[in-house]
């Protein structure tokens, strides 16, 4: 049986998980800002998610890293002797999330015009969609006991207003303003409108 992690507080578990939803909540419209500030149409996405890794690698690797010298037992950090199981699904897990933030930037590159109006659009349909993804993969890694008929109800209601949230949010985002319209030049008159 592995080792247990030592036990905390009951209540931390949902503030770490309040910290990731604010994260995370804000994590399309900076991507986008990023993409945007680049101030390169062509490549911009490429320049953005360069600096994502950049992130990536401040967060995921320094920073245990350093955790690991502070808390770990000696050998903590030749991270080559880990469990190769361990290691395979910690780097699948990465590659996923990874992809997935690429997958953040091409479809704000996709989205039609205005492409600021389409980030609560594109996030919600990833935000909406992801919990109904794990639902399901969860349950397929580890199958509820006494299987699907003794889900409760309540799992599936939640399943479907997570899809019908992320429906709505898509389907009726605020409207981004209209461009400005040229200023007339003088001595041209304007037709009137009825």
């Amino acid at each position: 049986m592995p080792p247990q992690a030592p036990a905390s507080s009951s209540s931390t578990w949902i503030l770490f998980s309040f910290l990731t939803v604010a994260c995370w909540g804000v994590y399309g419209v900076y991507l986008h800002r990023g993409q945007t500030e680049m101030a390169d149409m062509a490549n911009g996405r490429w320049k953005a998610f360069l600096f994502v890794g950049f992130a990536y690698f401040l967060v995921a690797v320094i920073a245990p890293l350093i955790m690991l010298r502070l808390n770990g037992k000696p050998g903590d950090t030749n991270f080559l002797a880990y469990p190769m199981k361990g290691q395979m699904w910690s780097l699948i897990a990465g590659i996923v999330g990874a992809v997935g933030a690429f997958g953040v930037l091409l479809a704000f590159g996709a989205a039609p015009q205005p492409k600021a109006a389409y980030i609560p659009v594109v996030m919600s349909i990833i935000f909406a969609g992801a919990p109904i993804v794990n639902a399901i993969v969860s349950m397929l890694y580890h199958p509820p006991h006494g299987g699907l008929s003794e889900v409760k109800w309540q799992f599936w209601a939640g399943i479907i207003i997570a899809a019908v949230g992320g429906s709505m949010v898509a389907l009726f985002k605020p409207d981004a303003p209209a461009p400005a319209k040229p200023a007339a030049k003088p001595g041209i008159e304007q037709p009137a409108k009825h």
